[in-house]
């Protein structure tokens, strides 16, 4: 069976998740001097022959020939205006900025907190990243794969920058309470870190963010609590304060249920304390008239006057 001669070579990614595709997909094919190679604007194409990367080729349509080609006619030996068919394969890379890739933990990561103690963190956000090497990229990271999407990188970006955020949190925090307000100032730090890691893959860590670092329910309980008694101020006053709202939603309660009391004023014991200094009458007078109501057994309450004084 004849050969199958590629005369136009591109490609369209129609998922908007392709990083990398090859032509042939299953291998290498015959490649005629004179085919059309057409590269659009976001991506690059590196020709491979022999599992060598040799030449890349930018953005436009390009003729194959001996002089676009100038590595493989070396390698091949190829006479000038050579037009025979050539076994070869091509990488599309796409060159975009790859947008919305997700990182975070898949399990919780231990922190020694200054306040906390030892807790565990769950972190989650953001990045987008693109190729800025074809050739080195497609060897260190592809390699022979027909294809490569966003979701083959993505999990190995996602345990580096998890890598990374471990070691931050050991040698810049200390302590979990005072992180929500600093995320972006973290996220800048970490991405200073992270653009080393990138960058010997041929690709570049464009935007980095940090959307929250979570601990478990019962350090967030904790954490609650200890807001709230910031919140609060002073402990004591504070529950001075919770006592006598208590007091007075029971004296509230028992008026409704039919008691007998003093309007406004405690019931049970706490009725003597607070009326004592009250009713005592300054020293050297006469003390003053006090009606308080008296029930007798089947009557209307009657009032006793209570006249106490002196003996003149």
């Amino acid at each position: 069976m004849a050969p199958i001669m590629m005369e136009v070579i591109e490609w369209f990614d129609q998922t908007g998740t392709g990083i990398v595709q090859r032509y042939p997909e299953g291998g290498s094919g015959d490649i005629k001097m004179g085919a059309q190679l057409v590269v659009r604007e976001n991506q690059a194409a590196v020709f491979f022959r022999d599992g060598q990367g040799l030449d890349v080729c930018g953005p436009g349509r390009h003729t194959l020939s001996t002089q676009n080609l100038p590595i493989l006619t070396r390698l091949l030996s190829l006479p000038w205006g050579f037009t025979s068919p050539f076994r070869a394969e091509v990488y599309f890379v796409n060159l975009k900025v790859f947008t919305n890739m997700r990182w975070g933990t898949r399990d919780p990561v231990a922190f020694k907190d200054t306040q906390l103690g030892l807790i565990r963190l769950r972190a989650f956000g953001n990045f987008t990243m693109r190729v800025t090497q074809p050739l080195l990229f497609v060897n260190s990271l592809v390699g022979t794969q027909g294809s490569y999407t966003t979701d083959q990188i993505e999990e190995y970006l996602r345990d580096v920058i998890v890598a990374r955020l471990n070691d931050f949190l050991g040698e810049k925090v200390q302590s979990l309470v005072e992180l929500p307000p600093h995320y972006d100032e973290m996220a800048v730090a970490l991405k200073t870190r992270l653009v080393d890691e990138f960058r010997k893959y041929g690709t570049e860590l464009v935007d980095f963010y940090i959307n929250r670092i979570t601990p478990p329910e019962e350090v967030e309980r904790m954490i609650d609590e200890r807001s709230g008694m910031g919140a609060v101020g002073d402990l004591d006053r504070f529950l001075k304060f919770k006592a006598a709202k208590a007091m007075g939603d029971a004296a509230q309660g028992s008026a409704r249920k039919g008691g007998h009391h003093l309007p406004g004023l405690p019931v049970g014991g706490g009725l003597r304390q607070p009326l004592l200094p009250a009713l005592r009458p300054p020293a050297g007078r006469d003390r003053a008239v006090l009606a308080l109501p008296v029930r007798a057994a089947g009557r209307r309450p009657l009032l006793r006057v209570v006249r106490s004084g002196r003996p003149r």
